[in-house]
């Protein structure tokens, strides 16, 4: 987590200083931007977009790590193995198609600016509150995997899960509340809800995480619902990632949809 950390604030501090010798800051930005839409334009693009995610994914494993002393110290490590193989896959897909500090020489004088549409303040707030909010949710994997492994699944594995869940829901709810928001009043959007396809890829994850977390409560409380639980963990994390690729493939188009490239977003797939 400390060196992704690191690398994200490089990243951050090349678009800060306006570094357009790095290929995605001369691509998203400009030295005249105010400094607010510097930084948010980090994660306004694929590469950078894809690094908060890793970043947000180890962060949540280095919680588990931390803070995870009352699992049994089998399923903590399952849980920790998963969520390292699922990092990896990402990092491998950021060092081979992603890479987000490719240089230019020599570096161009200046900027050819961020999207417009993306200089706004929900640029801020809205993506990484989505992110939190899908990536969160492989935590639930990681733990449904683990069980899996260990065939152990009962009240106890909903009690565990069930606050991972409630803290991935809150965010993904608060990513889909600030979204709605944000298309509202930017012209062109189609207001709250327009049943956009990017809008509807973070709408069945949301969707499938309310019935996770509703199932885990029944678990915990009844010991029932177990496979039921088990499947929703393992399918909320799946439509996320089934989101993104929607998202990053271009098949499916929208006005939402601002870094897509069919190559990768197959790798993804």
């Amino acid at each position: 987590f400390a060196l992704t950390a690191l690398s994200f604030v490089a990243l951050a501090t090349a678009y800060a200083g306006s570094d357009f010798s790095v290929e995605s800051v001369w691509e998203n930005s400009h030295s005249l931007q105010p400094l607010i839409y510097k930084i948010t334009g980090t994660w306004g693009n694929h590469e950078g977009s894809m690094l908060l995610w890793v970043l947000i994914l180890t962060f949540f494993g280095a919680l588990v790590a931390v803070f995870g002393g009352n699992l049994p110290a089998t399923l903590r490590a399952n849980v920790l193995a998963v969520q390292g193989a699922i990092g990896a896959t990402f990092f491998l897909f950021i060092l081979t198609t992603s890479n987000p500090f490719v240089r230019l020489n020599p570096a161009p004088i200046e900027g050819r600016d961020l999207n417009p549409i993306l200089q706004d303040l929900g640029l801020a707030i809205h993506p990484p509150l989505l992110y939190l909010g899908y990536v969160g949710f492989s935590i639930c994997f990681s733990f449904s995997v683990a069980a899996l492994i260990e065939g152990r699944i009962d009240a106890s594995w909903a009690r565990w899960v069930r606050p991972w869940t409630l803290v991935a829901w809150m965010f993904l709810t608060g990513g889909i509340a600030m979204g709605s928001y944000w298309a509202y009043y930017e012209l062109g959007w189609g207001g709250f809800w327009f049943w956009d396809p990017v809008e509807n890829a973070s709408f069945m994850p949301w969707l499938a995480g309310t019935a996770l977390l509703h199932s885990a409560i029944v678990m915990e409380k009844r010991s029932a619902l177990k496979i039921w639980t088990l499947l929703l963990a393992i399918l909320t994390f799946s439509l996320s990632l089934l989101g993104t690729f929607l998202v990053r493939s271009g098949v499916l188009t929208s006005v939402h949809a601002f870094a897509t490239d069919p190559t990768r977003g197959v790798f993804i797939l």
